[in-house]
């Protein structure tokens, strides 16, 4: 039985779709978890415990969990993950990309300047620290501008800013959440920096794929039909297949490509993220793992075109992470489509109606409300979770996303805003 070592932050619901892909695969996964060492096995799924900050000890620790085992490959699901993955699978002397071409990616002042070095399209950008004066930054940027941190993955943190007001308004923000306690817990170095770049116009869209080797493989390009012009950057749908012309979708595999390149990325999934305009590709950021989320579940892939029986994205690089060549899979036909439900308010969720009318419109697969009944919620910019998913399939991506606009509408998700708010 092929055995991989999946390096994840929790045992969430990302986590247990791979779980449930390696059990129909009769693959074994030992989960590698950023958890107390001391506590036994509390989530009862018999992982190794780590501690994403104290890479040393926590690759010497997964040596010795697994000295008596055979270990096939490794799989890590989150950017935090991702290092520490690459060191292990580097100490184990299995493929994998190397661990300082995975710190390059997961960094977004090192990905940019990695990008400029290779002549990609990149707009300005400088790093700032915590404690520097907005209001004299405020005066010697360029407008639109947008605030990033350096730690935070997706748009968490993200803010547009059009002028010195506004500036000076996000700086603040974004340092306040840079200082939470929760933040500060990650022992990040970078917290205590802030990225400002050049505002990129134009439309988004997502790369899926892996590497073989440092052969990139596509699995799906995405569109994202809501546009993403700030303040926040919340992402809401991921359709497949694109709607760009054949000239687009090609330039932004060889744009990709290029990013990966000058990353030093080799062996494993990847996510990149790319807006396009009349100056052409530029790429956002490279992530050396897959979409995050429940999102992996609008693919669907076929082995050839005489095996019509379909695997998910998880069971695709399961198969892949064990040494199994993924080169003949090629995606469903049809449209899928994935929406993330925007949490609207800060605010505990108190109840959610209209599921099922919302699972009986026309082309959605499933609705599946992540978020729990209690729960303490907060959006885009400082929140990093979503309300929940809906999935559609549908004859063309424009029906695809119909339904999933449908079926939102259908949902009401009521939300009592607490008198404080625990960070």
């Amino acid at each position: 039985m092929p055995r991989v070592l999946l390096v994840t932050t929790t045992t969430g619901y990302q986590t247990r779709a791979f779980d449930e892909a390696a059990r129909r695969l009769d693959i074994d996964l030992v989960f590698v978890t950023d958890r107390c060492d001391q506590l036994d096995d509390p989530w009862r799924d018999s992982a190794i415990p780590i501690r994403f900050h104290a890479e040393d000890d926590s690759v010497r620790t997964i040596a010795e969990a697994v000295r008596m085992k055979s270990i096939d490959g490794v799989l890590a699901l989150a950017d935090r993950a991702v290092p520490l993955a690459a060191r292990s699978a580097l100490a184990l002397g299995l493929p994998g990309h190397p661990p300082e071409a995975t710190r390059a990616a997961g960094n977004k002042l090192a990905s940019r300047l990695a990008f400029r070095n290779s002549r990609l399209l990149t707009p300005w950008f400088e790093p700032f620290g915590l404690n520097d004066a907005p209001e004299r930054l405020a005066m010697d940027v360029s407008y639109p501008c947008v605030l990033k941190p350096l730690s935070l993955s997706g748009s968490r943190g993200v803010i547009k800013a059009d002028n010195p007001k506004s500036f000076i308004k996000a700086f603040i923000r974004l340092r306040q959440l840079l200082q939470r306690r929760t933040i500060q817990a990650l022992r990040d170095p970078t917290s205590s920096q802030i990225m400002i770049e050049g505002f990129i116009d134009g439309d988004e869209f997502a790369l899926e794929g892996v590497l073989e080797h440092g052969k990139l493989q596509v699995l799906a390009i995405f569109d994202k039909p809501d546009r993403l012009d700030g303040p926040f950057f919340e992402e809401t749908i991921y359709v497949t297949p694109s709607r760009l012309s054949s000239t687009i979708q090609k330039a932004i595999i060889r744009e990709v490509r290029l990013a990966i390149d000058s990353l030093g990325l080799r062996h494993g999934p990847i996510h990149a993220e790319c807006r396009v305009n009349a100056k052409g590709v530029w790429i956002l950021e490279v992530a050396a793992r897959p979409i995050g989320g429940l999102c992996a579940r609008t693919l669907r892939f076929v082995r050839s075109k005489k095996d019509h029986s379909c695997e998910g994205l998880e069971a695709v690089l399961l198969r892949h992470a064990a040494g199994e060549s993924i080169r003949n899979y090629t995606r469903e036909t049809g449209a899928s489509a994935v929406m993330m439900l925007p949490i609207p308010m800060r605010g505990r969720l108190r109840s959610v109606e209209g599921i099922e009318k919302a699972e009986q419109v026309t082309g959605v697969d499933e609705v599946r409300i992540t978020a729990k009944t209690g729960q303490l919620l907060e959006p885009i910019p400082e929140g990093a979770s979503y309300l929940g998913f809906v999935f559609a399939r549908a004859e063309s991506p424009a029906l695809a996303v119909y339904a999933l606009k449908s079926a939102h509408a259908q949902l009401n998700f009521e939300i009592e805003r607490p008198l404080d708010f625990c960070q």
